[in-house]
């Protein structure tokens, strides 16, 4: 579901600036230190993640193909304390 907020430009330095919340930054999955691109259009700005975005555990989940990894998530054998 999309998210909208309505943000106040301000001062930072001799640039402008506006913060995302963090309801919207988690709506586009942006997270601290990712890069984004800043494109101008004729009326507003867009901004968005550089590469492919970091897959969410329920989309990892959903592509898990137990066939593939012979129906175990972790395919090593029994270690430390687990030895019985």
């Amino acid at each position: 579901m999309a998210k909208t907020a309505t943000l106040t430009i301000q001062q930072w330095g001799n640039s402008l600036a506006v913060r995302i919340p963090a309801a919207v930054a988690r709506s586009a999955h942006f997270e601290v230190g990712q890069e984004v691109e800043v494109t101008t259009a004729e009326i507003g700005v867009t901004v968005k993640p550089v590469g492919p975005r970091k897959l969410t555990l329920a989309e990892k989940l959903a592509k898990f193909d137990p066939e593939k990894h012979g129906g175990e998530v972790m395919a090593t054998g029994r270690v430390g304390a687990e030895v019985f």
